[in-house]
């Protein structure tokens, strides 16, 4: 499909700050979600046996919105409050909806490091999160 978006790509986390953004529902259930904590997020795609290489990504939470996402070199060189870690194709089963985020979390799938009780606080912004991006036409190129 031509115009699906690779991923992960800077392409890809823009389409989803956009949709974010655009999201009624997320800037409902995400309102107050970073708001006098540090409530931004590193998504680190782990290498696998499809992803040659661990690749992160930055994407900026705050108040039911995204304030920025852009590809990471190096993980130090953001101050990220959260980081969700998981071996890329996880990442996948958690894009084409086949897990559920808080589900991931609990049973260990993703690796969480930050507040997970803030993270709990705000279950349907996860929920809502992972639905805007398995509506992203995906090209998974790896």
């Amino acid at each position: 499909m031509a115009d699906e978006i690779d991923f992960p790509s800077e392409e890809w986390f823009e389409e989803y700050e956009r949709r974010v953004n655009e999201s009624e529902q997320y800037s409902e259930s995400g309102a107050g979600w970073g708001v006098e904590f540090n409530g931004d997020f590193l998504y680190v795609y782990e290498a696998d046996d499809r992803l040659p290489e661990t690749r992160h990504f930055f994407v900026g939470l705050h108040d039911g919105g995204v304030t920025d996402t852009h590809e990471v070199d190096d993980p130090d060189e953001v101050d990220a409050g959260f980081a969700l870690r998981g071996a890329y194709t996880d990442w996948i089963d958690l894009n084409e909806g086949d897990i559920g985020a808080v589900d991931g979390m609990m049973s260990g799938v993703f690796e969480l490091e930050g507040d997970m009780q803030k993270v709990m606080q705000y279950t349907q912004a996860s929920v809502d999160l992972t639905e805007i991006a398995s509506e992203i036409p995906t090209n998974y190129k790896y």
